[in-house]
C-alpha cells in the first residue's frame, strides 16, 4: 500500500481506537438507559441531544475548519491557534450568558417548563466544549492522535463512571440495608426524582473534567492574535456555520419533528421517539467509523493538497473508504440480531427495521464528507453550504409531510434520500471545480454486492427455523467472507499497482 494511504490509515485506526473505544464505553450507556429508562425517558434524552448537536454547530461557528486550513496557509502557526481560541471564549462566554439568562423561557418553548435546569445543564456543557475545540484541533494538526485519543477518553469514562454511578449504584446502595452506613452520603448526591436528569449531570462533569485536563492548551500565556488573520478565517468560517447547521438538520430534525408532527398523545409520540433514538444507536459501527476517518482525513487531505496529483490520493481513499463501509453495513446486518439483543431492551426491539436504512443513509454521509474537499480547498464555501442548505430543506419538507403518514419510518427513508441526493449533487459540482478521478463504476458495484447480499440474506433465512439460530450466524459468516474474496479479486491488481507507483 503507498505510503500516504498507510499514514491516513494508522491515523484513522488511532483516531478510530478513541472514538471506538470510547463509543463503546459510551455505547454501554444504551443498554443501560434502555434497561432503566422506558421509551418515553429515553426519548426526552433523544431530544435533548438533538437540540446540542444543532447547538454546538453555533457555539463553534466552522472556526475548527479554519484553523486547518489557515495553519497551513501561515507560517506562524501560534498566531492562527491564539485567534481562533480567543474568537471562541468570547463567543462562547457571550452566548452561553445569554442562553443562561433565558433559560426559563426556553425550556418553556420546547415544553419542559419545569426543567429549565436541563437548559442550564446542556449550555455549560457546550460552552466547555465549544471553548475545547481548537485544543483539540491543534491536537490532530500537529498529528498527535494518541493524546487526542487519551484526552478524548478520559472524558468519555467520566461521562460513562458517573452514569452508573448515579443509575446504578446510588439506588442499589439505598435499596440495600447492610449499606445503611453510606445511605446519608448518598442521600446529599443522589435525588432520585431527578431521574434522566443524571444522564446530563454525567455529561457536564465529564466536559468539566476535559477543561482542565486540556487546561494549559486553553489558557495561553503570550497571546499572539492577528485581526486582520481573524477576518479573513471568519470569512472562510462563517459559510461553514451554514453547512453545519443544514448537516445537523439533515441529521437530527427528525428526532426533534417527531415529537411536534405524530398524530398521537404527547406521551406515545416520546414513546416513539424514544424507539427510534434508541434504534438509531444500531448504526454506531458506520458512524465511529466515518468519525474517526474525518478527524484523520481533514488534516491529511489539507497537507496534501500541496503535493503533486493530491487527487490520485483522494481518490484511492475513497475507493478504501467505500470498501470499508460496505463491510461495516454487511456485519451489522447479517448479525442484527446479536446486535439488538446485546444493545438495546426488548420494548425497543420494534424499531430494528430502520437500521438498515439508517446504515446506508450514514455511509452516503460518509462519502458526501469525503467530496467536499473540493470545495475547502479552492474557498468555495459558498457552494458547499447551498448544497448543505438543500439537504436541509429536503429534510425539513418531506419529514413534515411524512411523519405523520409513516412516522420514524419515514424519517429513516427522508434520511437516506437527503444524504444520497447530497452525495450525488457534491460529486457533480466537485468534478467541475476539483477534479478527482473516483471510481464510480467500482463504488456502485461494491455498494449494489453489498445491497444484494443482505437481501439475499434476508429471504434464505426466512426458511430457518428461529430454533436454529446457530445456522442464522453460520450464513451471515459465509456471505461476509464471500464478499471479502470478492473484494480481494477486484482489488489485487489495483494494491499492486498503487505500491509501484
Amino acid at each position: 500500500m503507498h505510503p500516504l494511504i498507510k499514514k491516513l490509515a494508522s491515523q484513522t485506526a488511532i483516531y478510530g481506537l478513541s472514538s471506538i473505544a470510547g463509543r463503546l464505553l459510551n455505547y454501554l450507556l444504551v443498554p443501560l438507559h434502555t434497561r432503566i429508562f422506558n421509551p418515553g425517558e429515553y426519548g426526552v434524552v433523544t431530544e435533548f441531544y438533538a437540540y446540542v448537536a444543532f447547538l454546538n454547530i453555533l457555539f463553534t461557528y466552522g472556526m475548527e475548519t479554519a484553523f486547518f486550513r489557515y495553519s497551513n496557509l501561515e507560517e506562524n502557526k501560534k498566531k492562527v491557534y491564539d485567534t481562533s481560541l480567543l474568537s471562541l471564549l468570547f463567543t462562547t462566554l457571550t452566548l452561553v450568558a445569554g442562553i443562561l439568562i433565558f433559560s426559563q423561557p426556553i425550556a418553556t418553548a420546547i415544553r419542559y417548563p419545569d426543567h429549565a435546569d436541563y437548559i442550564i445543564w446542556f449550555t455549560l456543557i457546550l460552552g466547555l466544549d465549544a471553548i475545547t475545540a481548537i485544543p483539540f484541533a491543534r491536537l490532530r494538526q500537529e498529528n498527535r492522535p494518541i493524546r487526542f485519543a487519551t484526552f478524548k477518553l478520559v472524558n468519555i469514562i467520566t461521562n460513562v463512571a458517573f452514569n452508573v454511578f448515579f443509575l446504578l449504584l446510588c439506588p442499589y446502595i439505598l435499596a440495600t440495608p447492610s449499606l445503611e452506613a453510606l445511605h446519608g452520603f448518598i442521600s446529599l448526591v443522589y435525588y432520585p426524582e431527578l431521574g434522566v436528569g443524571y444522564v446530563f449531570i454525567s455529561n457536564l462533569i465529564a466536559s468539566i473534567v476535559t477543561m482542565l485536563a486540556l487546561w494549559k492548551y486553553v489558557f495561553v500565556k503570550k497571546w499572539e492574535v492577528d485581526f486582520i488573520l481573524w477576518k479573513k478565517m471568519m470569512g472562510y468560517a462563517l459559510p461553514l456555520i451554514l453547512v453545519g447547521l443544514a448537516g445537523m438538520v439533515d441529521e437530527t430534525l427528525s428526532r426533534i419533528l417527531l415529537k411536534y408532527r405524530l398524530e398521537m398523545s404527547p406521551e406515545a409520540a416520546m414513546h416513539e421517539l424514544g424507539i427510534f433514538g434508541a434504534c438509531y444507536k444500531l448504526s454506531i459501527l458506520m458512524t465511529l467509523f466515518i468519525q474517526a476517518y474525518r478527524m484523520a482525513a481533514e488534516p491529511f487531505f489539507f497537507g496534501e493538497s500541496k503535493k503533486t496529483n493530491p487527487q490520485f490520493t483522494y481518490a484511492r481513499t475513497m475507493n478504501f473508504f467505500s470498501i470499508f463501509c460496505c463491510f461495516i453495513f454487511l456485519f451489522v446486518m447479517l448479525f442484527i440480531d446479536a446486535f439488538k439483543m446485546i444493545f438495546i431492551g426488548p420494548q425497543f426491539y420494534e424499531g430494528v427495521k430502520v437500521v438498515p436504512i439508517l446504515l446506508l443513509a450514514n455511509f452516503f454521509l460518509g462519502v458526501y464528507y469525503n467530496l467536499t474537499i473540493w470545495y475547502k480547498l479552492t474557498n468555495q464555501t459558498g457552494l458547499g453550504a447551498v448544497v448543505a442548505i438543500y439537504g436541509a430543506v429536503v429534510t425539513i419538507i418531506f419529514n413534515w409531510w411524512l411523519i405523520p403518514v409513516f412516522g420514524y419510518m419515514g424519517s429513516a427513508w427522508v434520511t437516506l434520500g437527503c444524504y444520497g441526493s447530497m452525495m450525488i449533487i457534491s460529486y457533480l459540482m466537485g468534478q467541475r471545480y476539483y477534479p478527482v478521478p473516483y471510481d464510480l463504476k467500482r463504488f456502485l458495484v461494491y455498494v449494489g454486492i453489498s445491497i444484494g447480499l443482505y437481501f439475499l440474506s434476508v429471504q434464505v433465512e426466512a426458511f430457518i427455523p428461529a430454533s436454529y439460530w446457530h445456522l442464522h450466524y453460520l450464513f451471515g459468516v459465509v456471505l461476509l467472507t464471500g464478499f471479502a474474496g470478492l473484494v480481494y479479486l477486484f482489488e489485487t491488481g489495483r494494491i499492486r499497482v498503487f505500491k509501484v507507483i
